[in-house]
């Protein structure tokens, strides 16, 4: 299996469409209440869905790239502001963490080959 998209939901949906515009993804579906944009790099894609009631989403959406300083240092210059800047965690990645207009947790991160190796890698299988 691979994982095709991961929907988010908004509460504005013009806000959040300006905001992942701003972060560099592509809109490939516009409409009212759902909008789709795929990665700059690779063949993932993730959704914005228009929610009308009041919602908590809990999730973090993680999105990665090499060129992390580079690319934080680019979106405070455009204006998005970063809860932490890019900081070492102890697993290994190293992290950047904001949020969109509609309070989803984003984290910009590069973890290299730790992402699928690292050192407490376990390789269970159902």
């Amino acid at each position: 299996m691979e994982m095709n998209q991961v929907t988010l939901p908004v509460n504005n949906m013009e806000d959040a469409v300006d905001f992942y515009l701003v972060l560099g993804f592509t809109q490939i579906v516009d409409t009212p209440h759902y909008a789709r944009f795929s990665c700059p790099k690779g063949g993932s894609t993730f959704s914005l869905s228009l929610e009308l009631e009041e919602f908590k989403n809990g999730a973090i959406i993680y999105f990665e790239t090499e060129e992390l300083d580079e690319l934080v240092e680019s979106l405070i210059g455009k204006g998005i502001e970063f809860e932490l800047l890019p900081t070492e965690q102890r697993y290994l990645w190293t992290e950047a963490v904001l949020k969109d207009p509609s309070g989803n947790k984003i984290k910009l991160f590069w973890a290299g080959e730790n992402r699928l190796s690292p050192p407490w890698k376990a390789d269970k299988r159902g």
